[in-house]
């Protein structure tokens, strides 16, 4: 009998799915184990090699678990809302539904060739109105709460109301928006409906104002900070431009110190962590207030009694260097920048703002070398020295931060002393009248603060307390906390994504019902904003909310009344996989995203597997949502997932074309083979040198003295090389047609060679590698086994088919242990001694690699015990059936199905992990080497618990030991036992 891996892999696949082999119970007398892979996007392209990394590894682990008796729960779905669909349907005008149908169905097929142990039952896809329905609840639950820092937690909206009729805000101690007025009870009880409605906004957690986005023309949205790339869309390579404009925003701010601390409590990897504290970016400092003045001499007065001064607030971590302060710089986009900007430098000034909107927020924070700003003609006056200070604009502070100006004190910081050397501003120094390294500025130690009157002669501790004592003395300033972790915007200019379940009434916001949820995503003839700038929903006809149907009705019927206008946005592509991993729990609930029995049963993820890059997007958002929801009593716990892992990434070997560009041949494309222009280039510095010698065959095909002037590299489909590295010029010139008229210069015996280069995998670098076709030639447990073999989990390693064969190889071994030409070989005989130790060293080893997360080493360690079982010629059922479950969560078929000839009807996945001897490891006998005047003659094998006197009368009395003594007597024997024997005379 042959390894028919092809049958052998479709004949189990299906057993699983009729079967529901890896269904999880939700009520289960068993301890739970919950294994999450990163909700996969289904992109139009399929999966390559480089994509089940994560979810093999994932499986593995969930397979083990169930081995050791666990209820295992290892969900799978679909994060369906998003760009890439959209972007399709405005090319095709095919709906976006369709193609991402499709490609779930594509992705279902690929998954299962695979052999993955999924819950299918519990599929879920977020842009399934049952599932946004839920988002939409939980949006709604963030606009009815409010932060409460007395409490450390999100409340209901309604108790916040309650102590503004009470007692208004002065005592309230809220995460809101900065400069509220205050009111007093009778204020809130005489404000109308909307001007309450208003001010609510300023608390809610999740509110419309208006931010500075970044903002994509071509793509007609808004792009979070880790959709951009160098400046442009990650999707498309577009330019991206700050703007401001009206926006849904959460106020992930209120839980920057939950998101801290809470670190501290998952096992998660330290890289990983350290990302998310940077993001959230705490400093310790204080805010301090500079009154505008309206001319160099004169602090600006209030018009009215009841307006304060205009202030300029910054926030510093550095309040001791505030004597060293010498101009001031704010964001472009600050708000004060219009009211305080003089006649004479509006025009400087606006011109500025324009060329930094071109600038992307990261371009601006890594960019520390160019020196670009404005003077607004404003001045602030010193706190403490009341002298005028020049207010500048700079695209190096940002809108976002702290409060998007600083007080700039040159001789500490880097930037603040560029700018000032670059436009000749004062730069006090007071630090003991001398230069001070940037280094001890930094660390704070020894710094000694001079030429700042009060502070004079204090170190950093003892100037910072001052200065703040001071300031709080004055009304400008008080110490506080601040954090870098913005406020997420979450409105989408974009037709594919969850609708918001929101309607205006005279502009203010107003939610629907929960219990008419969900609110669908109309249909609309055009996915691209409208003619008048309005998202794609405003290309929608039947896009308006009747209060009194309590359903969406057609647009014309807007009267403002009953019926009124629906959001136009949408929500982003995080939210629906903010929460999903909850909706695995119990994803056919409609009564509740999950039921209270089902999240106190499985509580949260034990094993998370995904790739780092989303280590400040989704899982910071997603770690957020959880807080709110067990803030609301939602959820049982405030982490969603215990243990996190980060896969690597494996890579592709793309293959690259030389292309010439030729001196008076541009009308002609010419290619080099590559080995051609090793052999013709020993320098690359020495172009002349080199041109000269590859332009020989140049020289022939055009018929003059036209030379190579440049050479650079092209990519090409990597299924047209061969694993010669050879291409396959016509196939070539089929998949590009444009250059079928192009010159090829081959290598002396015709052939064409290409460039080797590893790098990201990639539709786009053409070096993608199918799943499809492997499982086809080598099976899926090849696939399976290959990945793991690479090399450790988190770690990027390059792809090679070739190197699968090796893994395949030891498949088929693994095949003849068990059967062979005649049938099973598979016997009740009694294990030899070493068969037991192969066994046990073997469940040993892959339960350590296991519980580590060293699945390449198991993989190794599966090699060496079928050989040695293989020299062995071992049979007996005892070592191989363990061994079956051993594999069967790297290779599920091949174990099923040797596991069912096995005379097993029940599936190999319940079959309870073996159980690790050591006594079988434990040596019963020693092979001493024999020595004779310190040199070994030979080997004696003896038992370990022999004492000396009895290993020298066994050695003595061997035949070997008299060949070597022929009669003589020896002087002496030394024996160590365990070790030797040297016989000495």
């Amino acid at each position: 009998m042959i390894y028919n891996f092809n049958d052998i892999e479709a004949k189990w696949q299906k057993y699983w799915a009729e079967n529901q082999t890896f269904k999880a119970e939700n009520n289960s007398e068993k301890p739970k184990f919950y294994v999450l892979d990163m909700f996969p996007y289904p992109s139009g392209a399929g999966l390559h090699v480089g994509h089940p990394l994560g979810y093999i590894a994932s499986d593995i682990y969930a397979r083990y678990k169930r081995h050791q008796g666990f209820n295992v729960l290892h969900p799978q779905g679909y994060d369906s809302f998003g760009l890439p669909a959209e972007q399709y349907a405005i090319q095709t005008g095919q709906h976006p539904a369709i193609t991402t149908a499709e490609n779930i169905k594509t992705y279902r097929r690929q998954l299962d060739q695979i052999g993955f142990s999924f819950d299918w039952s519990r599929e879920v896809r977020t842009s399934d109105p049952s599932y946004y329905k839920w988002t939409q609840w939980i949006f709604i639950q963030l606009f009815n709460s409010w932060y409460n820092t007395d409490s450390n937690k999100a409340e209901d909206i309604s108790t916040l109301e309650n102590i503004f009729a009470s007692e208004g805000n002065s005592k309230v101690n809220a995460v809101c928006d900065d400069n509220i007025e205050p009111f007093s009870a009778e204020d809130w009880k005489a404000f109308d409906l909307k001007k309450q409605q208003q001010i609510l906004l300023q608390y809610r957690l999740t509110y419309l104002a208006e931010t500075e986005v970044n903002w994509c023309p071509a793509l007609g949205t808004v792009l979070a900070n880790d959709e951009i790339v160098n400046g442009v869309s990650e999707r498309g390579g577009h330019p991206v431009i700050r703007k401001k404009m009206t926006q849904w925003s959460m106020r992930i701010s209120a839980y920057a110190e939950r998101l801290l601390q809470g670190l501290e409590k998952i096992d998660w990897t330290d890289s990983l962590k350290e990302s998310q504290r940077n993001w959230i970016g705490k400093s310790v400092g204080a805010s301090v207030k500079f009154k505008v003045q309206s001319s160099k001499f004169k602090v600006e007065e209030p018009t009215t009694s009841n307006q304060q001064p205009t202030t300029i607030d910054v926030f510093t971590t550095r309040p001791d260097t505030i004597f060293g302060v010498s101009f001031m710089t704010l964001a472009p986009e600050h708000e004060l920048v219009s009211k305080i900007t003089t006649p004479a430098q509006k025009a400087e000034v606006e011109a500025y703002i324009l060329a930094t909107a071109k600038r992307s927020e990261r371009d601006r924070m890594a960019d520390v070398k160019t020196i670009s700003g404005a003077f607004t003609g404003a001045y602030a006056e010193h706190p403490f020295t009341k002298q005028p200070i020049p207010v500048w604009i700079g695209d190096y502070v940002l809108a976002g931060y702290g409060t998007g100006a600083v007080m700039s004190v040159p001789c500490g910081d880097q930037r603040d002393y560029d700018f000032a050397k670059h436009f000749n501003i004062s730069i006090p120094n007071i630090f003991d009248g001398a230069d001070i390294s940037q280094e001890a500025y930094a660390s704070k130690d020894n710094v000694v603060i001079a030429n700042s009157d009060f502070l004079n002669g204090l170190n950093y501790k003892e100037a910072t307390k001052k200065a703040i004592h001071e300031l709080e003395k004055l009304g400008q300033g008080k110490g506080k906390t601040n954090y870098r972790l913005r406020d997420a915007v979450f409105s989408r200019q974009r037709y594919w994504g969850e609708p918001f379940p929101v309607y205006y009434v005279n502009g203010m916001p107003q939610m629907i019902d929960a219990k008419h949820l969900p609110i669908r995503l109309p249909e609309v003839e055009k996915y691209l904003p409208t003619e008048t700038g309005e998202p794609p929903l405003g290309n929608a006809t039947v896009w308006a909310w009747d209060t009194n149907k309590n359903e969406v009705v057609s647009n014309d019927l807007i009267d403002n009344k009953t019926i009124h206008p629906l959001e136009l946005n949408t929500m982003p592509g995080w939210a629906g996989s903010s929460w999903y991993f909850n909706r695995y729990m119990d994803p056919d609930n409609t009564e509740a995203f999950a039921s209270k029995e089902a999240l106190n049963y499985w509580k949260d993820v034990d094993l998370y597997i995904g790739g780092s890059e989303h280590a400040t997007g989704h899982l910071l958002y997603s770690r957020f949502w959880q807080k709110f929801l067990f803030d609301k009593g939602l959820v049982p716990v405030d982490e969603y997932a215990k243990k996190l892992i980060n896969q690597g990434m494996i890579l592709g070997t793309s293959a690259f074309v030389n292309v010439l560009r030729i001196e008076d041949y541009s009308d002609k494309v010419v290619f080099a083979s590559s080995d051609l222009l090793k052999s013709n280039i020993s320098n690359k510095e020495n172009f002349t040198e080199f041109a000269l010698k590859i332009s020989e065959p140049i020289f022939k095909m055009t018929g003059s003295n036209s030379k190579v002037e440049q050479v650079y590299l092209l990519h090409t489909d990597v299924s047209l090389v061969n694993s010669s590295d050879e291409l396959d010029i016509e196939a070539f010139k089929k998949w590009r047609p444009e250059y079928k008229n192009a010159e090829f210069i081959c290598e002396e015996d015709g052939t064409f060679k290409v460039k080797r280069e590893v790098e990201k995998m990639s539709k786009s670098k053409y070096n993608v590698v199918n799943p499809d076709q492997i499982c086809v030639d080598y099976g899926a447990d090849s696939l399976r086994l290959y990945e793991m073999f690479l090399g450790p989990l988190e770690q990027y390693k390059p792809w090679n088919t070739a190197g699968i064969t090796g893994v395949h190889g030891f498949l088929k071994k693994l095949w003849k242990l068990y059967v062979g030409e005649n049938g099973l070989l598979v016997n009740d005989t009694e294990p030899s001694k070493e068969s037991l130790k192969t066994l046990h060293k073997t469940i040993k080893k892959v339960l350590e690699d296991i519980e580590n997360f060293s699945f390449n080493t198991s993989v190794s360690t599966f090699m060496i015990a079928v050989n040695e079982l293989t020299s062995q010629k071992c049979t007996s059922k005892e070592i191989l059936e363990p061994l079956l479950i051993l594999l069967s969560p790297y290779a599920p078929h091949i174990a099923e199905e040797l596991w069912n000839q096995l005379g097993h009807n029940e599936s190999i996945s319940s079959a309870p992990f073996p159980k690790f001897d050591a006594s079988h490891l434990v040596e019963s006998s020693k092979n001493y080497p024999i020595s004779f005047n310190g040199k070994m003659r030979f080997t004696l094998e003896l038992p370990m618990d022999f004492n000396a006197q009895q290993i020298e009368e066994a050695v003595m009395a061997n035949e070997k030991t008299q060949e070597q003594l022929q009669g003589r007597t020896p002087k002496k024997v030394i024996i160590v036992p365990g070790k030797i024997v040297n016989i000495v005379g």
